[in-house]
């Protein structure tokens, strides 16, 4: 099938395909500064190789997992091979919104609101949304806020709460049998032709902020426990 390259990321690319859905290539790239890895980061600091393939790994795993559950995602298939994911069409929010779950007060939630509460409480599962803005640092925006700007309905935000809560469910269940707690996870959602919500992008370790034994776990080491036999 005919491909052709519409957006070149940071970590991927993305191609259009002649059935109308799209291609995403999982690169080595990782985001980081002067050579040392970290997600929080806006630019590409380094290639560590494979990180493209356990990616897409984890991306795969946890998308069957999720679709499974009759939760919308963009995921259509995987070749591990090409280390390549096809998915459906789907538009993003605004110029790109990020949905964050929370378990633990920790990061930026903890500098946020240290004055109210421990860091490393517990939280009820809250969730929190930015806008994908690394000049203005991701500012937070409120339910309220996202819909006096026309981002989204009231609708589209209320079954993003839900579908959030209930994958980051998913997830943090499947870690917990693997001894890892999961601390928060980031995620991406878009919509269909039709305004229906979906899961865009990846789940991959680098989305998420995982402990095992009370020490914080580095993506990559997160990647090697996950699939360990």
């Amino acid at each position: 099938m005919k491909k052709e390259l519409v957006y070149t990321g940071k970590t991927k690319n993305v191609y259009a395909l002649e059935n109308g859905n799209y291609l995403l290539k999982f690169k080595d790239d990782c985001t980081g500064k002067d050579g040392v890895f970290d997600p929080g980061e806006n630019s590409v600091g380094l290639t560590i190789e494979g990180v493209g393939d356990v990616n897409l790994r984890m991306s795969i795993y946890f998308f069957e997992k999720i679709n499974a559950a009759g939760i919308k995602t963009h995921y259509v298939s995987a070749d591990l091979k090409e280390t390549t994911m096809e998915v459906l069409p789907a538009k993003v929010f605004g110029k790109g919104l990020e949905v964050i779950c929370r378990h633990k007060a920790v990061g930026s939630f903890y500098r946020r609101y240290s004055d109210y509460i421990e860091e490393g409480a517990d939280l009820p599962a809250y969730v929190e949304t930015t806008f994908k803005n690394d000049e203005k640092g991701d500012p937070l925006v409120t339910k309220d806020g996202l819909i006096a700007l026309n981002v989204m309905s009231a609708k589209q935000y209320d079954d993003i709460k839900v579908m959030t809560q209930k994958i980051t469910a998913i997830v943090a269940d499947d870690l917990k049998e693997k001894g890892l707690v999961l601390y928060d996870i980031k995620f991406e959602f878009g919509y269909d032709k039709d305004g229906n919500v979906m899961l865009i992008d990846e789940i991959a370790s680098g989305n998420m902020r995982v402990y095992k034994d009370g020490k914080y776990v580095d993506p990559m080491t997160l990647s090697e426990l996950f699939f360990a036999k």
